[in-house]
This record gives structure tokens, C-alpha cells and sequence, in this order.
């Protein structure tokens, strides 16, 4: 179902129709400025301010519609790129959908480890990248393919164990059973074709990325601002894990400035007690909406 390069100029973009992916992935695209409506009840939307369309499907369609040049771009996660073996190229890791496909097994049971699955039948909804697992490892079990209620299947009698995805681990606990080893860590993937993309597509697969990082930047980071006194000027320079040299202001008081940089947010508190240490006051934190770097 090779897509013709000639067929549109427009960028298509594969998304998940409904399920974990979808709000972030629809979040991420308006964050970005792209405006469309109407995805709930469409399957093709076109987007209003800027050259893409974008096609809502079943997240294990969408790396075989990447592969084969039917979409440009994809957003999936990592988990249905291996299960498919699809023949794409990762462009970016986007940090959320964060989830890992584990081996699980009874509590009570006697499976404690992998090997102890030998022999075993295990249900999966992804036999690929479970029958690889074991294949790597030189241990033999059956699997069996089932969609859905995966977890239950042990109950039933009708397997040993499963390879399912985790997030937090509640619906294993409910069903009576435990992780017994993590076979893939997932998370959302921003992929592209491998076909040949015209030159205008691929002007405008750059400036997507560009307003992609831009997004994920700000969304790592803060703004922040605070008043210091100027023979601390160093010490805070020094202490700010800033990307470049911050901004300083003189103040009315003449042996006071205002500070103002970008930190990462995972170290503000650490950065805020050392900054408070080394005289600033008045710190704020805003948030920022994108980045442009």
C-alpha cells in the first residue's frame, strides 16, 4: 500500500485513533501550534495552519503505514515499532506513554525467573518481541496470541504467564499476579518513512522538529527570576545550570541586580537552595511555552 510521492504536498502524520497515546500526542501537536479539530469523529483531518494532514489510526497500524510511505511521520509507541519490525527511522524519543512490556507470572506460583518459564505457555498480545526475548535467551515456550484481558488468562487455566504492558503495576496486583522481568521499556516515538521524501516534505519534516524540540525544551525547563546582590554575581553564575549567560539587570537599589535564566525544572529546588544560599531573593519560577534554540 506504497503511498505515490506525487499523491499530496501535505505532510501526513499518523496518530493514535483512541487509547494512551492519543490526548498527550493531540496536546503535543496544539502545543506546537498546529490547529485542527474534529479528530474524534474523523479519520483524515487537515490541519489549518500549517501544510499537514493528519491520519487517526489503530497504534499497531501505524508503523506499517509509516514504513510503507502511506504517512510521513508517526507517533506510536516503541513497543508496536519492535512488535512490527518496522522499517523506520526514530527521530525522537518524546517521554511520555512511558510504559515497559514485562513477563508476569502467578504470585503464588512456582515462575520466579525467565528460565522458569521453560516449557511454559505464555499470552501476549506482542508474540515478536516475547518470542525473541526467549529465543535470545535459548529458552523454549509456546506462546499464545490474544488481544485484550491478557492478565486474566492465568486464572482461566489457559496459560502459565504473560507478556503484557505495565505501567504501574495495579492491574497485575488486582489479577494475583508479579512482574518477573522487563523484556522492553517503551515510550512515544516520533518516526519517519524510510521512502523517499520530496524536497518540500522534507522542509517541512525540519521545521515540524524544529517546534518539537522547542516544545520538549520548555517543557523540561523554567524561567526564573530573582534579585541579588552584585557581589554575588559569580557565585549564582556558577551555580545556574544555565544553556547560555543569564540576564542581569541593575536595580534601583545600586548594589542590587535582577537575575533572569532558563533552568532544567528537575533541579530547580536543589539550584533554588544553593542560589538562596548565596544571597538571592525574591525567586519565581514561570513556566514556558516553547523554546526556540
Amino acid at each position: 500500500m506504497t503511498r505515490s510521492k506525487d499523491s499530496s504536498t501535505s505532510l501526513r502524520i499518523a496518530i493514535q485513533k483512541s487509547g494512551r497515546l492519543t490526548d498527550k500526542t493531540v496536546d503535543l501537536l496544539h502545543g506546537i501550534g498546529i490547529d485542527f479539530d474534529n479528530y474524534k469523529r474523523n479519520l483524515m483531518v487537515k490541519t489549518r495552519n500549517f501544510d499537514v494532514e493528519l491520519l487517526l489510526l489503530r497504534d499497531d497500524d501505524i508503523p506499517e503505514y509509516v514504513q510503507d510511505g502511506v504517512c510521513d511521520l508517526g507517533f506510536v509507541g516503541a513497543n508496536e515499532i519492535h512488535e512490527k519490525e518496522a522499517d523506520v527511522t526514530v527521530l525522537r524519543g518524546l517521554n511520555y506513554g512511558n510504559c515497559r512490556l514485562s513477563l508476569a507470572a502467578p504470585k503464588d506460583g512456582s515462575i520466579k525467573k525467565p528460565e522458569d518459564f521453560a516449557g511454559k505457555t505464555i499470552a501476549t498480545s506482542y508474540p515478536n518481541i516475547t518470542s525473541r526475548f526467549f529465543t535470545e535467551k535459548g529458552i523454549d515456550i509456546n506462546i499464545l496470541e490474544i488481544s485484550g484481558a491478557v492478565e486474566i488468562t492465568p486464572q482461566l487455566e489457559v496459560a502459565d504467564g504473560i507478556s503484557d504492558l505495565v505501567s504501574t503495576g495495579g492491574t497485575l496486583l488486582a489479577n494475583g499476579l508479579e512482574e518477573i522481568s522487563t523484556i522492553l521499556e517503551s515510550e512515544t516515538k516520533l518516526i519517519r518513512t524510510n521512502q523517499e521524501l520530496s524536497p518540500g516534505k522534507q522542509e517541512l519534516v525540519e521545521k515540524f522538529l524544529v517546534r518539537i524540540d522547542g516544545y520538549q525544551q520548555a517543557k523540561q525547563s523554567r524561567y526564573i527570576m530573582m534579585n541579588a546582590p552584585k557581589e554575588a554575581i559569580k557565585t549564582i553564575r556558577e551555580i545556574i545550570p544555565s544553556m547560555k549567560s543569564p540576564t542581569i539587570v541593575p536595580l534601583a537599589e545600586s548594589d542590587m541586580v535582577a537575575i533572569h535564566t532558563v533552568i532544567p525544572i528537575k533541579r530547580f529546588w536543589i539550584v533554588m537552595e544553593e542560589l538562596k544560599a548565596a544571597g538571592a531573593s525574591d525567586i519565581v519560577m514561570l513556566p514556558i511555552e516553547s523554546m526556540i534554540l
